[in-house]
């Protein structure tokens, strides 16, 4: 039989290392930082790089790095049945007008879905539902807010009997909106909703990389985990 032909790397027509390409796009979308700040860290660490380049590195090859850490994660995310989802809309301004970034975490604070929208109507909710559990399964329990959209759209896909709905029973979907609002101002807000689309799947992939609930961990625990997820990081798309 002949062999499986090995698939190209996308690092083969850049001077630069994929190490280095790995570090930009980790600072650029991990952390609150602007081009401009991430071309001035690097180069203190003696790496010269233009802020459009790093623009262009992590429009490259951002969706490639979180698309692989949603294969790894994928097939063990869908071996926990008993998921509690949690389901919010947060307004984003794009140009002045606004728009709603839906969002479904579970239980554990990872972030299942980002979905960009207009409006936030039956249509909508609707459309990011189906999302989600056409790519994560079935929800055991789904918490949401007092939006009347939750509600129509669930009866129409016939899990409205697993809705919960409470005053602070949202927090942790709700905690969750606050790292990409710090990215939001770091990046002086959103110009097109293909951007914001592109950016939110993004940087929830690096984000639950990263995420070690280090509030819950000692911090022998944290570190080890902490290092294991840099690792894992430095061999993205190797």
């Amino acid at each position: 039989m002949p062999r499986a032909r090995k698939p190209a790397s996308p690092f083969r027509y850049f001077n630069s290392s994929p190490e280095v390409i790995r570090l930009v796009v980790l600072m650029y979308v991990r952390f609150p930082l602007s081009l401009r700040n991430v071309e001035d860290l690097l180069f203190e660490r003696g790496i010269d790089v233009c802020h459009e380049t790093v623009r262009f590195w992590w429009n490259r090859f951002g969706p490639l790095f979180a698309a692989d850490i949603r294969r790894q994660r994928a097939s063990r995310m869908r071996s926990f049945t008993h998921w509690r989802w949690h389901l919010d809309e947060m307004y984003v301004k794009i140009n002045g007008e606004q728009h709603y970034l839906w969002r479904a975490v579970n239980h554990e604070g990872e972030i299942l879905e980002s979905f960009v929208t207009k409006k936030r109507d039956k249509t909508a909710a609707l459309a990011f539902m189906k999302k989600a559990l056409k790519r994560h399964g079935r929800a055991e329990t789904i918490v949401t807010d007092g939006l009347r959209s939750y509600p129509v759209a669930m009866r129409e896909l016939g899990n409205l009997d697993r809705r919960e709905m409470g005053r602070w029973l949202n927090n942790r979907v709700e905690n969750s909106h606050l790292p990409l609002r710090r990215r939001e101002r770091a990046m002086l807000r959103f110009r097109r909703m293909k951007s914001l689309q592109k950016f939110a799947s993004v940087h929830a992939s690096v984000h639950n990389h990263f995420n070690s609930e280090r509030h819950l961990l000692d911090r022998q625990s944290y570190k080890i985990r902490r290092s294991a997820a840099l690792a894992e990081w430095q061999n993205l798309m190797g």
